[in-house]
């Protein structure tokens, strides 16, 4: 099972931005080549197909599609490869927010 990280502000006493915004997001993201995003994540197994409705930016590494998701303030990403730590650093620091497992 992939680890699972946190870009969050939240642990921030004196930052007046606490929540990371879609429409920041959508101008952060839209700034960065390899980065799309998309209203809706869709996974297929070998039997099945899920959609999952809500706010994804994807990042094209290599042959993959990595999903950072932003959920209730926060963007959540797992680490499916190692490439995807030093991405995840370099976003919420842009973002000016910290990283946290869960």
């Amino acid at each position: 099972m992939n680890q699972r990280f946190r870009i969050t502000r939240s642990m921030q006493e004196n930052n007046e931005e606490q929540s990371i915004s879609l429409e920041e997001c959508k101008q952060y993201f839209a700034s960065k080549p390899d980065f799309t995003y998309s209203p809706v994540l869709t996974v297929q197994g070998p039997e099945s197909v899920m959609s999952i409705d809500g706010d994804f930016f994807m990042w094209a590494y290599e042959n993959l599609q990595i999903p950072f998701r932003l959920y209730m303030g926060d963007l959540y990403v797992a680490i499916v490869n190692e490439a995807v730590v030093p991405q995840m650093i370099k976003v919420a620091t842009d973002l000016r927010a910290d990283v946290v497992e869960g």
